[in-house]
């Protein structure tokens, strides 16, 4: 395959992208990716064609030493990866080792501490979604996607298109929702939103999180939590009440089942039930 050179990062930057959508990565991958290689070479402008191993090696030690997490070193090294391998066609091999991401437990909120929270949304769409987003367990993402014809109130579930990693899968449609998803859905036609914007485009998932927070806030709640504790709030529940985890898995849609396991160390279920010998 034959090497291509480029005479400015921006050039270089298009053709990146150009590849990546022609691969079908998402918008979001596509922009990430962006912002990671142009941060290299904005560093590095005279590596354009010819990135070197040390120097790349030497470019994530510096992000982690300055604070960067390790999940954020390993989305540059990503990105740096495909526009070396994919974009110039050069063979690099990076050794990063002695990076390690602290084991944290997924923020999960209680029972009580979600029906706070939907307490203090008042706007009925985004009260449905919020509410949505965890008893179905789905992202952010994935809730603002959503289609009218992807909820079949006949089978009682919810088709999740290209979900993370470009997957389809069916989740829950909770009982709880039916009536306000049914309203929802009123007047659209399969192909519509379910979840407008008020112009009638998608609705941005910036608009719904800070919806999420402002209610979180309001309903003082200390925790660290953030949109995606919904998720790992269902996950927990569902858990709880002796759901299969391989089940939870195909759910939630994880690729492997070891993501899913992690919940396991965060439900308090089996604690709760041993007394303290004190």
């Amino acid at each position: 395959m034959n090497t291509i050179f480029f005479s400015d990062s921006e050039t270089a930057l298009e053709e990146m992208d150009r590849i990546l959508v022609l691969r079908n990565y998402s918008q979001a991958t596509r922009k990430s990716y962006a912002g990671c290689v142009r941060r290299f070479f904005d560093q590095y402008p005279h590596l354009l064609n010819h990135p070197d191993e040390k120097t790349i090696e030497s470019f994530l030690y510096v992000l982690y030493e300055h604070k960067a997490s390790v999940q954020t070193v390993q989305s540059y090294l990503q990105a740096i990866l495909f526009y070396v391998r994919e974009i110039i066609h050069t063979d690099v091999h990076i050794n990063i080792t002695g990076l390690k991401r602290p084991a944290r437990l997924p923020i999960v909120l209680t029972h009580n501490e979600i029906k706070q929270i939907l307490e203090f949304i008042s706007n009925f769409k985004h009260k449905t979604m919020v509410a949505l987003a965890y008893g179905a367990g789905l992202r952010v993402s994935e809730l603002v996607n959503l289609r009218a014809g992807d909820v079949d109130f006949g089978d009682g579930v919810i088709y999740v298109h290209e979900g993370k990693g470009r997957k389809d899968r069916i989740t829950l449609l909770p009982e709880t929702l039916r009536l306000d998803l049914q309203k929802s859905a009123v007047g659209k036609c399969p192909g519509d939103y379910l979840f407008a914007s008020e112009r009638g485009g998608r609705l941005t998932t910036r608009s719904i999180q800070q919806v999420f927070t402002r209610a979180l806030r309001s309903a003082r709640i200390t925790k660290s939590a953030t949109f995606h504790s919904l998720r790992h709030s269902f996950a927990t529940h569902v858990l709880e009440q002796g759901t299969d985890i391989r089940f939870i898995q195909k759910l939630l849609g994880h690729a492997n089942i070891r993501t899913t396991q992690r919940y396991t160390n965060v439900s308090t279920a089996s604690i709760r039930s041993i007394k303290s010998p004190l």
